[in-house]
């Protein structure tokens, strides 16, 4: 058994399908067959269930891929370890982010990580939330900034922020001119555009509204805060939206954004796996980021 065969299984995996995993190793699917049939034989299991359209990993391969997961978050942190060890302070760090969350906070932090750390090259890696932690609990990200509440148990984090969620409503609408809080429940019979299913925010959303008692009727869905809130201030709805996110007044299409009753929030988080060994550079980066958004908390 090669360490490469281990890494060929995990991408296969990954990708459930033999031409997007070879593509993605960069080498020839009949030759990634032919690795994994080597293998198989050799541990006298199967470890994929071939179907026309995609492979599933069987019994014996969810219990491989789990330890062969094992050996090679080992063989990664040996080599980060020892990297460290030896001082060379030249690397790659890869970031994982929301899109939209990333793009309002990551500017205030790479320029400062950029100055500090030039040797260090950061690569961003954009994804919903629950990609983002599936892809963080396999060591596709070293760390990733993510909200809670976090789906993955095998994932370690700690807070970064904590953001006031507001309510944004089109100019106009009946609840712009109320001069206290809005309570989640007057929103019950609202339509709401809201993000996606498998992006954390859209959980915020649901659970905040059944909290109140009730199911937001979710009638637009994107997976784009820029777009939800376009589409709230052109009167097709509401929205959630977290305060950073929010447009400067007078802004083109800019909904009127509410506070909310109880003063509602969600947690930025920075998630990595348990146990796994965090290197100098995602360490710094983790500080870097502390100390810039420490200026927002």
């Amino acid at each position: 058994m090669e360490l490469r065969q281990l890494q060929y299984v995990k991408q296969i995996a990954i990708e459930k399908n033999f031409s997007r995993a070879a593509e993605k190793l960069h080498i020839a699917q009949p030759s990634l067959s032919q690795q994994l049939s080597k293998l198989e034989q050799e541990l006298g299991v199967l470890l994929f269930r071939r179907t026309t359209n995609s492979v599933e990993l069987t019994q014996a391969g969810e219990v491989f891929i789990t330890k062969a997961q094992t050996i090679l978050d080992a063989v990664e942190q040996l080599v980060q370890e020892m990297d460290d060890m030896a001082q060379m302070r030249r690397g790659r760090l890869v970031v994982g982010t929301m899109p939209i969350t990333g793009s309002h906070i990551l500017p205030l932090v790479l320029p400062v990580f950029g100055e500090r750390f030039p040797q260090i090259e950061v690569v961003l890696v954009e994804e919903t939330s629950a990609r983002l932690e599936q892809l963080t609990a396999s060591g596709g990200t070293d760390i990733s900034l993510l909200s809670l509440p976090l789906i993955d148990a095998s994932l370690a984090w700690e807070p970064l922020m904590e953001e006031e969620i507001c309510i944004a409503v089109p100019p106009g609408h009946r609840l712009a001119s109320l001069d206290r809080p809005v309570k989640v429940s007057e929103l019950a019979n609202e339509p709401f555009v809201g993000l996606k299913k498998g992006q954390g925010f859209r959980q915020i959303t649901v659970e905040l509204c059944q909290r109140s008692g009730f199911t937001p009727n979710i009638v637009f869905e994107s997976s784009n805060m820029e777009t939800i809130q376009s589409l709230v201030a052109g009167g097709m709805g509401i929205a959630f939206v977290p305060k950073l996110l929010t447009r400067p007044e007078g802004a083109l299409l800019a909904p009127a954004y509410l506070p909310l009753d109880g003063n509602p929030y969600r947690t930025l988080v920075i998630a990595s796996r348990k146990g796994r060994y965090l290197s100098k550079a995602a360490d710094a980066f983790i500080r870097t980021m502390n100390e810039t958004m420490s200026r927002y908390r």
